[in-house]
C-alpha cells in the first residue's frame, strides 16, 4: 500500500471513530430526554457507550460521570459472563445494579443491550442512570450491610427479543418509593440503547462495515499508544500522597502511592483505613473508576477514553480496605468517599510532573435525600401532607487551577449540573428560601478556590420532613497547594437550632427549615501574589469581605 492510500485508509478510520462519539452522544442524549428521575433528566448522572463483542468499551458519551463510565467500562465483562454474545438475540436487554458487577451502590441501574446486523450481533450498547429511590432505608449512609439499601437486581433479562419481563418490573415497582419513576426510568434505559443501535447500525451501512473489529482495534491501539507516549514523558518513579477525610462517625485516611513505568501507571492504595460498619464503603469497580479519572485529568486528557487508553492506568486497593469493600458492606454512600479519589492522585502526579495540578476541593457532591410520609419524620406526625422523596444534586467549590481560579458551586470530579431549585420545587413540596454564594469561603491564594454556597429549605406548608445527609469536608476542609489556603468547611443546621452531622439521617421539626452551608475549594501559590485588580474584583462582587 503507498503512502496515499494509507493516509487515506487512516482518514477514513478516523472519521468513523469521530461518527461513532456522535452516535453515543445521541444515546445519552435519549435518556435525558425520556429519564423521569430528576439526576438523571437535570443534572446528567448517567453514562452512555458503545463496546465491542468481547466488552472493551469503543466510545463514550462526553455526557456523563466518571463514575458511571468508567465503572461500566468494567461491568460489561460481568454481563457477557453470565450471558456470552452467542446466546443472545435480536430485542434482548440485560440488566443489573449489583454494586460490584455495575457501578458501586444500588440505585444505578445498568441496561446492555446487543446491536444486530443481518441477524448477526455486531456490538454492544450500555447505559447507566441513577434512580433516586430503590427501596430499603433509603439513599444514605446509615445501613451496615447492603441487605439493607434496597432492591438488588442480579445480571437479568429485562427485555427477551422485544418483551418486557413483567415480573421484574412488577417486583421493582413494590419494592421503591416511587414506582412509576423507577419503571420510566427503566424503559428510558431501554430507549437510549436502542438509539445507539439504530444509529449505529445506520453507520455500518453507510461505511459498508459488515463488523466493527477492524475499526475497534484501531480505536483501542491508537489510544493505548497514544497513552504510553504522554505516560513516557514523566518522571519514571513512585509517589506517594494522603489526605484525610472525615467519615461517617471517625476519621478516614485515604492513601495513594503512584508509580509510573514505560509499561503504564499502577495507582495502588495500600495504607487506606478500613471497611466501615456504615454506608459510605466503596467497591473496587468505583475506586477504579476515579481513581483512574484522576490520572486522565491531566495525562493524556485530550486522548478519548476507551479501553484502550484506561488499560495504560491500573488501580489497586486491598481486601477490606475502605476502598475494595466485599460484599455485604453498605455501600450506598459510596461516592462520599470515592469522589475523593482524583484530588488524592492529584497530589501525586502533582509530585511528577513540572506543571501544577488543582488544589483540593469540595469534591464529593452534597445531594441530600429529602423525603416526607408515614413514619419517616421520627416522633413528629406527617399528616396528610403530600408523601415525597427527592434527590437534588449540589456542590461545593472546586479547588483553585493552574493559572485560573476555582469554580464557585461547580461539581468536580462527578461533572453532573446542579439540579434548578426551581425543578425540586415542582416535584417536591419544598420551597428553598435562599441559594447563594458563601463569601469568603475560597481558600486564598495566588488563584483563589471556588465558593461554596448556602441554602435554606423548608417544607411547603411547614410539615416535618427528613434529610439524609452523606456530606464530607464538614471537619476537613479542602487543603490548597503551593502556598495556597484552605477552603471553608460545610456546615449543616436547623436555623435557630441545632448543629446537624454531615453523615445520617435527621428530621427537621414543623415549621423548620434546614440550612446547608457547602465547603468551599482550596487555594493555589502564595495569597501575596494575587493581582489587586482581582481582589478588588473579589471584594466588589462579594466573593471575599475585604483584602484578600
Amino acid at each position: 500500500m503507498n503512502e496515499r492510500a494509507a493516509g487515506l485508509d487512516l482518514l477514513h478510520d478516523q472519521i468513523m471513530w469521530s461518527r461513532l462519539l456522535s452516535v453515543v452522544e445521541e444515546q445519552a442524549q435519549t435518556l435525558i430526554r425520556t429519564a423521569f428521575s430528576t439526576p438523571v433528566r437535570e443534572a446528567g448522572d448517567l453514562s452512555a457507550g458503545v463496546f465491542d463483542l468481547s466488552g472493551r468499551m469503543l466510545a463514550q458519551a462526553i455526557t456523563g460521570t466518571p463514575g458511571h463510565v468508567n465503572a461500566m467500562a468494567e461491568s460489561v465483562g460481568h454481563f457477557l459472563e453470565r450471558f456470552p454474545v452467542a446466546s443472545l438475540k435480536d430485542g434482548d436487554v440485560l440488566i443489573t445494579n449489583d454494586p460490584w458487577k455495575g457501578t458501586g451502590h444500588l440505585n444505578d441501574f445498568t441496561v446492555v443491550t446487543p446491536t444486530f446486523r443481518n441477524g448477526e450481533p455486531v456490538a454492544l450498547f450500555a447505559a447507566t442512570s441513577h434512580i433516586a429511590d430503590v427501596g430499603g432505608r433509603g439513599f444514605g449512609p446509615d445501613a451496615n450491610q447492603v441487605f439493607e439499601e434496597g432492591i438488588r437486581i442480579p445480571i437479568a433479562y429485562l427485555m427477551r427479543e422485544g418483551r418486557v419481563d413483567t415480573t421484574l418490573i412488577e417486583l421493582v415497582r413494590a419494592n421503591v418509593r416511587d414506582p412509576d419513576v423507577a419503571e420510566g426510568d427503566l424503559y428510558s434505559l431501554v430507549a437510549c440503547n436502542r438509539t445507539g443501535c439504530e444509529r449505529l447500525v445506520a453507520m455500518m451501512e453507510e461505511f459498508e462495515l459488515a463488523d466493527l473489529e477492524r475499526l475497534a482495534d484501531f480505536i483501542i491501539e491508537r489510544s493505548r499508544l497514544a497513552m504510553l507516549q504522554r505516560i513516557r514523558d514523566i518522571p519514571f518513579g513512585c509517589y506517594e500522597n494522603r489526605m484525610r477525610i472525615d467519615g461517617y462517625d471517625r476519621e478516614l485516611d485515604l492513601v495513594c502511592a503512584l508509580t509510573v513505568s514505560k509499561s503504564g501507571i499502577e495507582v495502588d492504595f495500600a495504607g487506606t483505613s478500613p471497611i466501615s460498619n456504615r454506608g459510605i464503603n466503596v467497591p473496587l469497580t468505583y475506586t477504579r473508576a476515579y481513581a483512574s479519572f484522576g490520572v486522565r485529568c491531566v495525562v493524556g486528557s485530550h486522548i478519548p477514553n476507551n479501553a484502550g487508553s484506561l488499560g495504560t492506568i491500573h488501580v489497586t486497593a486491598p481486601e477490606g480496605s475502605i476502598l475494595n469493600a466485599p460484599r455485604p458492606c453498605a455501600v450506598s454512600a459510596r461516592h462520599a468517599v470515592g469522589q475523593m479519589l482524583p484530588d488524592v492522585v492529584l497530589g501525586c502526579l502533582g509530585q511528577a510532573l513540572e506543571a501544577t495540578v488543582p488544589a483540593e476541593g469540595a469534591s464529593c457532591l452534597w445531594n441530600p435525600v429529602l423525603m416526607g410520609g408515614e413514619g419517616l419524620t421520627g416522633q413528629h406526625a406527617y399528616g396528610k401532607a403530600e408523601p415525597f422523596v427527592v434527590n437534588p444534586f449540589h456542590t461545593g467549590g472546586t479547588g483553585a487551577r493552574p493559572g485560573k481560579d476555582g469554580l464557585s458551586a461547580t461539581a468536580f470530579p462527578s461533572g453532573v449540573r446542579s439540579t434548578p431549585i426551581e425543578i425540586t420545587e415542582t416535584v417536591a413540596p419544598l420551597i428553598f428560601w435562599r441559594k447563594e454564594y458563601i463569601t469568603d469561603s475560597g481558600g486564598v491564594g495566588r488563584h483563589r478556590g471556588g465558593l461554596g454556597q448556602v441554602m435554606e429549605i423548608s417544607h411547603a406548608d411547614g410539615s416535618p420532613f427528613a434529610i439524609s445527609k452523606m456530606f464530607d469536608r464538614v471537619e476537613n476542609p479542602a487543603r490548597g497547594r503551593d502556598g495556597g489556603g484552605p477552603g471553608a468547611t460545610g456546615r449543616v443546621y436547623l436555623r435557630g437550632g441545632d448543629e446537624l452531622r454531615g453523615m445520617g439521617r435527621d428530621v427537621v421539626p414543623p415549621g423548620g427549615r434546614l440550612v446547608l452551608e457547602t465547603p468551599g475549594g482550596g487555594g493555589l501559590g502564595d495569597p501575596a501574589e494575587r493581582d489587586p485588580a482581582e481582589v478588588a474584583n473579589d471584594v466588589l462582587n462579594g466573593y471575599v469581605s475585604g483584602g484578600g
